[in-house]
């Protein structure tokens, strides 16, 4: 299962809030919560995401054995 905790994490450490996220990245609402639900997302999103917070992979996603 992919796990969406680390995107949580990685906001929090940058002080990034879901507003400024949507407001000033243009972040969709649904985006936020496909990710708050651990929902799929594209590879272009998670691209997306990485460089709004310049950040790896790993730091927005992890993969949990079921």
């Amino acid at each position: 299962m992919i796990s969406y905790e680390p995107f949580y994490n990685t906001l929090k450490e940058k002080g990034v809030s879901t507003y400024k996220l949507i407001n000033e990245f243009g972040v969709s609402r649904s985006l936020l919560d496909r990710l708050k639900h651990n929902k799929p997302i594209s590879t272009q999103t998670l691209d997306d995401l990485c460089r709004f917070l310049n950040c790896n992979v790993e730091h927005i996603l992890t993969h949990k054995k079921d």
